[in-house]
């Protein structure tokens, strides 16, 4: 299926054309055409055109006007105010692109794919072996998700890393631990859930740490343990194995309950890296990018000094021989772009680790991993706060669990759902309830930018009314209910019907559903799309108020308006599918 000329494309074409033609030396010149409130479209360029040109802008914006082709797409265009267009489309052209988009038997509705697709490896929800997921790993996973599928839409090529925090000097002290009491992680018979296998692991750590802490003996068995686990001393390979299979089995149980596909073999840890790290820092050596200081491996940067007005270095390895984070961040760089090929590197890592990411892009572009084709971008994220706009935690002061955040807004959602449920069993209520309680904590968090702090009020995100995806999920279940009602009649778009203001609104905003894909995917920016799906649904509803469907003045008018809502139900459905959220078909 070929894609959709959007409306808006259809007429900056022609208003680019009738530009040129009043004024040649404006041939590519951008018209810089937005919607509006006070016609279907508002073209503003002419004025800064104008000035070029030392020209007056309304005899220029009256010249262009002349040249204007009207009839198909555009049904007129006035001069407004210094010299701006006003443009108002046909209701022929808006039903006729809605067809052409409803008739795509791909489920794309028209979106076309981008121009230049590339590679991109997306870095995102990063948990720590043997810990608990707690409510700051919710951003990573939220929004890296819906970044990878709004890319996939538009043809990149995403590959998927969880980067899990698996190595380092406290797996010493947890095998050691284990070593001296063999069965603390055996399963009893049968399947062990997510909630088991993160009880275990607790209770393991637990112990280990009280142990580490009071027994001097203990400790430095312990220590010893984690040479012979850099070493890969294989029975201690086996035993840290054993931690890192428990937390997946609680990491999986987790991302399911999100909603959130994870794949194995995109789980790539730290450990993933430790054949590279010997060889990274060679390289850094040897090109002169890091150099020696204090029996350390340093980077230095002019602009990063600490508060005695020192330099602050990125330490690739410690003066021990220890390898630091940095190591591991540069040679999964290294991997991403010479074995996986990407030219895009976009990691989805909390704003407070930008100057780390900043020192270890600015170490890969200097050896020369990264480069103008190939680059590494930092989607960063505010903090999750409560309700009195202080970081989110418990009333005792713990940081709050992922599953219990997700199991209450699961029961407050079901709540909601068996209040307004008709006819749903129990069984389809518990199932409603974990779809719209999922969906409300991710699109809060969606529909922030990623770049700010958000306030995490359940009251407020299974709200009915507001900005909320239970609104958008009613509203595409109301639609539903409509196309289920109408029986035997079907959605058939009628172009010689005039459009009432409500539908133009409405038909308008669904057309821009690709322009709006394009634009969030190409600026990591899924705010975007929930703003116009936001938007859509308001539409919508507008809409329903003042055209009655079912009731319509004629059959044509109903066909008409079921194939209105048919595709707006579709472009709801598949826009809050790329933010990660499902749409029952009834609530």
């Amino acid at each position: 299926m070929a894609s959709v000329t959007s409306l808006t494309a259809s007429v900056h074409q022609r208003l680019a054309s009738a530009l040129s033609a009043a004024l040649p030396e404006a041939t590519g010149a951008d018209p810089l055409l937005r919607r509006s409130d006070r016609a279907d479209f508002q073209a503003n360029g002419i004025l800064a055109l104008a000035k070029q040109a030392k020209a007056n802008p309304r005899e220029l914006a009256t010249r262009v006007v002349s040249q204007v082709v009207t009839g198909d797409v555009i049904k007129d265009v006035e001069v407004s105010g210094p010299g701006f267009l006003n443009i108002t489309v046909t209701d022929r052209a808006i039903t006729e692109n809605l067809a052409a988009r409803y008739a795509d038997d791909t489920g794309r509705l028209g979106v076309p794919y981008a121009e230049n697709p590339g590679t991109t490896v997306i870095d995102y929800a990063q948990p720590n072996v043997a810990k608990e997921m707690h409510v700051g790993h919710l951003r990573s996973a939220v929004i890296g998700d819906a970044v990878g599928q709004l890319m996939e839409f538009t043809g990149e090529r995403v590959i998927r890393r969880h980067h899990i925090g698996d190595w380092g000097t406290q797996f010493g002290m947890l095998i050691q631990y284990l070593d001296e009491h063999p069965h603390e992680l055996d399963h009893k018979a049968g399947e062990v859930t997510g909630e088991e296998a993160m009880s275990n692991l607790d209770r393991l750590y637990k112990a280990a740490r009280k142990l580490f802490d009071s027994d001097e003996e203990f400790k430095t068995r312990a220590r010893r343990r984690v040479v012979d686990l850099q070493a890969g001393d294989p029975r201690t390979l086996a035993m840290w194995q054993k931690f890192v299979d428990e937390s997946k089995i609680y990491f999986f149980s987790v991302f399911e309950k999100l909603d959130m596909e994870i794949q194995d073999a995109d789980i790539v840890g730290e450990s993933g890296y430790n054949d590279m790290l010997d060889e990274t820092c060679r390289l850094l050596e040897e090109s002169g990018v890091a150099v020696r200081s204090e029996g350390a491996l340093c980077v230095f940067f002019d602009d990063v000094k600490g508060p005695d007005g020192k330099p602050v270095p990125l330490i690739v390895k410690k003066s021990d021989g220890g390898y630091g984070y940095a190591a591991t961040d540069l040679s999964a760089i290294r991997d991403r772009v010479f074995n996986l090929k990407a030219d895009t590197l976009l990691y989805v890592v909390d704003a407070r680790q930008s100057l780390h990411f900043r020192m270890v892009f600015e170490t890969a572009r200097r050896a020369g991993w990264l480069n103008d084709e190939v680059h590494a971008v930092q989607l960063a994220f505010g903090t999750v706060l409560g309700k009195d706009g202080k970081p989110f935690k418990t009333r005792e002061g713990e940081t709050v669990r992922l599953v219990d955040l997700l199991d209450e807004a699961i029961e407050r959602a079901s709540a909601v759902v068996r209040e307004k449920a008709q006819d749903l069993s129990e069984e389809e209520i518990a199932e409603r309830g974990a779809q719209v309680g999922v969906g409300a904590v991710k699109y809060a968090d969606l529909s922030t930018s990623a770049n700010r702090d958000y306030k995490f009020d359940l009251d407020q995100m299974v709200s009915l009314n507001g900005d909320t995806s239970v609104y958008l999920q009613y509203a595409y279940a109301r639609i539903r209910s409509i196309l289920r009602k109408a029986g035997e009649v079907r959605p058939s778009a009628h172009s010689e019907l005039e459009l009432h203001d409500a539908e133009r609104a409405l038909g308008l905003h669904v057309d821009a559903f690709a322009e709006t894909v394009a634009e969030a995917a190409a600026e990591y920016a899924p705010h975007k799309l929930a703003a116009y799906l936001y938007q859509l649904a308001s539409l919508y509803t507008s809409f329903y108020d003042k055209c009655p469907v079912l009731k319509a003045d004629t059959p044509q008018q109903v066909e008409n308006r079921l194939f209105l809502c048919d595709i707006t139900a579709g472009t709801l459905h598949r826009g809050m599918a790329l933010l990660g959220i499902r749409t029952p078909e009834r609530l």
